[in-house]
């Protein structure tokens, strides 16, 4: 990917992050980036193929940043924690249409985002249970394959405008409800020990 390519596909990110995806079409895109379109199907077949090769993006730039922030904590809690600041940062730009967008309106971008949750989401999850149970702050009998299917499953419920109406509930408080279940159902005494600890001493506002 060429650099001025690479831009404008990070620049389309923001904009549709900002405004959903279905409102947005080429000549916005085009006017919002100030560039042709001329320039944008010279890197593109059409808004289809825009939507996916963002996508694309959006969702390597999330696997840096997860697996940077996973090789620096140790420990399970901490590792969960610093990842979940992270989304929490993200959900508060994304606009509430775009889950709906991608799944009604562009099916090969979709099936990226899917493979994505499946994927890299999944595995992020197991690996960081695993790492919970072995370190004593998740619970031994923890079933990793179902709890980690389980929370892919809540992460579409985060963005599902029928059950969170977005007028009524904001995205990341919704997330971080989700994310305090998820914790209460998996930590031992002592996980919840160490989360409550360092709730007082960070002050975390996710909890």
């Amino acid at each position: 990917m060429n650099e001025k390519f690479s831009n404008i596909i990070e620049e389309t990110n923001h904009l549709f992050m900002r405004c959903g995806i279905k409102s947005v079409s080429m000549d916005d895109v085009a006017r919002e980036l100030k560039v042709s379109k001329k320039t944008l199907y010279a890197f593109v077949k059409d808004k289809e193929d825009l939507v996916s090769k963002t996508l694309t993006f959006h969702c390597q730039k999330e696997v840096e940043i997860t697996c940077g922030i996973i090789s620096k904590n140790s420990n399970a809690i901490d590792e969960l924690v610093e990842i979940s600041k992270y989304v929490s940062e993200k959900l508060q730009q994304v606009h509430p249409s775009i889950h709906y967008d991608l799944e009604k309106f562009y099916p090969a971008a979709w099936k990226i985002f899917t493979a994505h949750k499946l994927e890299h989401i999944y595995s992020c999850v197991a690996q960081n249970l695993e790492k919970g149970i072995n370190q004593g702050i998740y619970r031994e009998n923890l079933n990793i394959p179902i709890i980690a299917k389980i929370y892919i499953s809540r992460i579409d419920s985060v963005f599902d405008n029928q059950i969170f109406p977005a007028d009524k509930f904001k995205m990341v408080d919704v997330y971080s409800e989700m994310l305090r279940y998820h914790i209460g159902g998996i930590a031992t005494d002592k996980g919840i020990k160490y989360l409550l600890k360092k709730i007082k001493k960070e002050k975390l506002n996710l909890f």
